[in-house]
């Protein structure tokens, strides 16, 4: 079992950044596979990127590309999200997912499926204004 905890959303001008923390804790041996995810009101929940926390591999969604970064810190199980630059249309609830195994499989490719993901924080509110 892994328990995930978002922290860091909040209100921002176009513009300007947040970092997102995930904090892991649990079973976070096996929570090398870990995917922040962001739903807007009536809009299905998107993959934003996802990273192997074993190797660092990164993947990003084309529209945050260049723009958001995601890290991890080993040490503490916490991975971070770093946006920048943000948007109006960035404005969503912030998820932070595990997979509870390792990266495995097509994960490169398919790393924005919600069902590669059994683990799932409470979320937290990034909110973007023009």
């Amino acid at each position: 079992q892994v328990q995930l905890v978002e922290s860091g959303g909040g209100s921002v001008q176009a513009g300007g950044s947040l970092r997102l923390s995930c904090a892991a804790s649990g079973d976070t041996d096996s929570s090398n596979c870990m995917g922040w995810f962001r739903q807007a009101p009536g809009k299905p929940r998107e993959g934003v990127g996802a990273i192997a926390t074993g190797s660092g591999v990164t993947r990003y969604a084309n529209s945050v590309k260049g723009r958001f970064t995601i890290s991890r810190d080993n040490t503490k199980s916490t991975v971070y999200l770093q946006m920048n630059s943000l948007k109006p249309e960035d404005t969503a609830m912030y998820y932070c997912a595990a997979a509870g195994r390792p990266c495995a499989g097509n994960w490169y490719f398919d790393w924005f499926l919600i069902s590669n993901y059994n683990y799932w924080g409470q979320g937290t509110q990034v909110t973007v204004s023009s």
